[in-house]
C-alpha cells in the first residue's frame, strides 16, 4: 500500500523555496533526526513526551493570554479532579492533541489535513 503525498496548495510557494529557507530546513532535519535518536535511548519516551507536550502547549497557550503554572499542569495531569482553572483544562486539552498527532504520525509516518481536523473535532468534544 503506497501513500500518495501531495504538496500543500500554498499561493506564491516560490517565496519559501529559498536558499536560506531550504538551509534552515537542512537545519531542522539534522536536528530532529538527533532528537529521535535520544529519544529512542531513553526507556520510557513517554516520560519525554509527556513533558515536551505539556511544555509546548503551555508556551504556546501563553501567546494566546492562557496562563498557567508547571505545578498546576502536573497537578492536573496526575489528578483529574484538581484541574479548577479554566487556562490549566486549556492547556491540558492543547497537550492531549498534540500527543494525539504525534501517535498518529508515528504509526503512518507522515501526518495529514484529516488528520489534525479529526483531532481537533475530537479535542472540542
Amino acid at each position: 500500500m503506497s501513500t500518495t503525498i501531495e504538496p500543500l496548495p500554498l499561493a506564491n510557494i516560490e517565496q519559501w523555496e529559498t536558499r536560506a529557507f531550504l538551509k534552515r530546513t537542512a537545519t531542522a532535519h539534522r536536528h530532529l533526526a538527533e532528537l529521535k535518536g535520544v529519544a529512542a535511548s531513553i526507556p520510557n519516551e513517554a516520560i519525554l513526551i509527556n513533558t515536551l507536550a505539556l511544555q509546548e502547549a503551555k508556551d504556546s497557550s501563553e501567546v494566546e493570554n492562557i496562563v498557567t503554572t508547571h505545578d498546576e499542569l502536573y497537578k492536573a495531569n496526575l489528578f483529574e479532579e484538581a484541574v479548577t482553572n479554566p487556562a490549566t483544562k486549556e492547556v491540558q486539552d492543547y497537550a492531549v492533541a498534540l500527543k494525539q498527532g504525534f501517535e498518529t504520525a508515528r504509526k503512518s509516518k507522515l501526518i495529514r489535513l484529516d488528520d489534525i481536523l479529526a483531532i481537533q473535532i475530537q479535542n472540542i468534544e
